[in-house]
Parts: structure tokens; sequence; C-alpha cells
């Protein structure tokens, strides 16, 4: 597959065919995504590939709760789960409001689904001590995540990378056996589209870039 391509035509994709992906071809994917880059080369990860039906339900059953309350954010008008400003939103009681959604109602019958989980000690997080939350240390798990979702899509699948399970990590952790020290970093669905969107919507580059400050003269103009 054009690596332009792929890079511009891998969008999300959260309803499946009703046709299994082997584990060679799982395998194969796992394989090309482990060059992705990592801090140090230290490459921090570990993939649960999730197989067993009832332990499938259990992880949704989880994460149900925690979409339940994004969903109520958004309807509010607000980012969910945003650091920098307060909800509005009781998530208390959104959490038992169910909301529909096709990989948690149907986990059961997802193809692929894999849980990847970060160790921490691995990790260099160059902004844990700043008083904000830490996000630097995603650099050296996410473009493996990615990569797995571009090895996918060259396979002529499609996916989702989801992280409603780190909301409940403490509750998932004794149900994947999760070391102490490591990090559910995100749950990737995989397998042949219903559908795929032909055409993507991004903000085009002059709307986010600028020179030499992010108060400066748009880079695309």
């Amino acid at each position: 597959m054009d690596l332009e391509f792929a890079l511009r035509s891998t969008g999300a994709v959260r309803e499946f065919a009703d046709e299994p992906v082997s584990d060679e071809t799982i395998a194969a994917i796992l394989d090309v995504a482990r060059h992705a880059p990592s801090g140090g080369n230290r490459q921090p990860w570990h993939v649960a590939v999730v197989k067993d039906t009832p332990l499938r339900r259990s992880l949704a059953a989880l994460c149900q709760p925690v979409w339940n309350e994004y969903v109520a954010q958004g309807m509010a008008g607000e980012t969910p789960f945003a650091t920098t400003v307060e909800s509005s939103v009781d998530l208390t009681a959104a959490r038992s409001d169910h909301q529909p959604n096709p990989l948690l109602d149907n986990i059961e019958t997802v193809p692929v689904v894999l849980v990847l989980a970060a160790d921490l000690g691995q990790v260099a997080m160059m902004d844990k001590e700043l008083s904000r939350p830490t996000l630097s240390g995603g650099g050296s798990i996410y473009p493996f995540a990615w990569s797995i979702m571009l090895a996918a899509h060259a396979h002529g699948l499609g996916g989702v990378m989801t992280t409603f399970l780190a909301r409940a990590e403490d509750e998932a952790r004794p149900l994947l056996a999760l070391p102490d020290g490591w990090a559910v970093a995100t749950m990737i669905c995989l397998g042949r589209p219903a559908s795929r969107a032909t055409r993507l919507r991004r903000h085009p580059v002059g709307s986010f870039t600028t020179v030499d400050r992010f108060d400066g003269p748009s880079f695309a103009e």
C-alpha cells in the first residue's frame, strides 16, 4: 500500500463484517508494528490478544460507564474528560445512563480485540514534574499503536483505538493480570470494515501551523 494513501485513509472503523481474522494475520500486523520508534528504543509495550468471550464482555462492561460519561459530556457541549475545564455534568448519574455503542454492545463478535499496555518503568515522562497531567510519555507507546492501525489497513482491515478502558484500569488489572507498574494505553478493535469512509474530514494545515511561535503568522499562508 502506498504510504501517503495509507496515512490519508486510515480512519476509525467501528463496525465490522462477519469475517474472522487469522492469528497469522494478527502476528504479521504486530511484526510490522514492532518497528515503531520509542524512547531509548525500550519498546515498553505488551499486547494481550483478547479471545475469551467472557473476558471481552467484562472489559466492555468496564468501558460502558465511561462511554456513558463521555456521551453525557459531549451532549452538554463539553470536551469529554478535558483536564483544563471543570465539567458541569453529574458524571455519577451519567455512568448508569446506558448509551449505545456498537463496539461495546457487540464486543463478542469483533474479529480482533487487543489491549495494549505500557511498562511505566520504561517510559521517560519528561513532563512528570509539571503541574499538569503528564502527556509526553505517550510518545513511547502510541506510535506503536498507530503502526498497528496502519499495518492492519495494509491487510485490508480497519479499526479504532479506544482509551475508555484506561479510566477503569484498576478494575481491569486483575482481569488482565496486568502487572503493577504497567498502564493500560489503549484497546484496539480490528476487522474487515463493514464500510469505510471515502474522505476523512481534517483541519487544513493553515489552521494549526504557525511560524516561530504559537501566536505567529500562519505557516501555510
